[in-house]
């Protein structure tokens, strides 16, 4: 792998491979696309690339206790961290089951939604890997995809068939069950949490968990669906929260305490690539232009105001004003 450890820029009119640190500022990359979005931006703050050379990075996940982040890079099936610390980058685990998306539960242990294993993982305070859902009604799981935890402990995640349809996200299997959101109790119990939604990808609660918001990635267009929680335990009522249009990519996302989206975006090509920012209203608001494709987000660092970004090939950060909804 190649790291580069480099303080980091933007310019959304070059590739990856010719990203060169921003020295104006404000940033031009941070993009205000409505006025409402100036109270979010910092004027000195910019652009940074933590890392680069991967194939796809995915999942980032933030441990304040560490100062680290940590990564999934899909095809490689590989794991990395970041050390705010240090600046330094390396592997954290191989193989990692093609893992994907991953968060923190109640206790501060690492999920990760595995797509060759088929199933949520959690790594243990001394190190362990071990499974804890990769079967509904003895079938097997598909490959889940993103995750997160609600504040009663339960694990929610998506469960699309995109580990499974090839020999490079994971390993090609036979499908055994629809894609659907599922809900993994703290008793081990798993239930659906919603079905029949067109393959569902990236999900998050909004502050007060009262909606989940999730990517219905095979829609045309695709779509995020913002979904009522029913008594903590199911989702109702999905509608059509944001449209991306023909050429929008809407990946994986977190929320932040005013209740904005930030989403990860991309279509290969400017304006398009990077982080596409929502208010609750579902009107965009501002963006984050990057090089490359933007496959998920999440807030972290002292204040939880760093919004970092894994983009194809690189790991990406912006200090914002604003939280990131905390999840652990």
């Amino acid at each position: 792998m190649n790291t580069t450890l480099t303080p980091s820029q933007t310019a959304s009119t070059v590739d990856a491979s010719e990203w060169r640190p921003n020295v104006r500022l404000p940033d031009p990359a941070v993009v205000e696309v409505d006025p409402s979005f100036a109270r979010y931006r910092l004027p000195l703050a910019r652009v940074e690339r933590l890392a680069t050379g991967f194939r796809w990075a995915e999942g980032p996940v933030w441990f304040g206790d560490q100062r680290r982040l940590i990564w999934s890079d899909v095809p490689a099936d590989r794991m990395y961290y970041w050390d705010e610390e240090t600046g330094d980058s390396g592997v954290f685990r191989k193989p990692s089951g093609h893992g994907n998306g991953n968060t923190r539960d109640r206790q501060g242990r690492l999920l990760t939604c595995e797509h060759s294993g088929r199933r949520i993982s959690r790594t243990e305070y001394d190190g362990r890997v071990v499974t804890l859902a990769d079967r509904y009604q003895g079938k097997r799981l598909n490959s889940p995809n993103d995750i997160v935890c609600s504040r009663d402990g339960a694990i929610w995640f998506t469960d699309p068939v995109f580990g499974i349809i090839g020999y490079n996200e994971g390993v090609k299997a036979e499908q055994e069950l629809p894609p659907n959101v599922y809900r993994l109790d703290a008793d081990g119990t798993l239930t659906v949490a919603a079905e029949g939604i067109n393959m569902p990808n990236g999900l998050a609660f909004s502050p007060d968990e009262s909606i989940m918001y999730v990517v219905e990635s095979r829609s045309v267009p695709r779509r995020i669906l913002a979904c009522d929680v029913v008594d903590g335990k199911k989702l109702a009522n999905p509608r059509v929260f944001i449209d991306a249009g023909p050429e929008g990519t809407p990946d994986g996302f977190r929320v932040d305490l005013d209740g904005n989206l930030w989403c990860g975006w991309g279509m290969g090509r400017a304006g398009l690539d990077g982080v596409h920012v929502f208010n609750p209203a579902g009107k965009l608001i501002g963006r984050i232009d990057l090089p490359e494709r933007c496959a998920n987000v999440c807030f972290g660092g002292t204040h939880r105001n760093r919004l970092f970004m894994t983009a194809s090939s690189s790991v990406y950060s912006l200090i914002v004003n604003t939280q990131g909804v905390a999840y652990f």
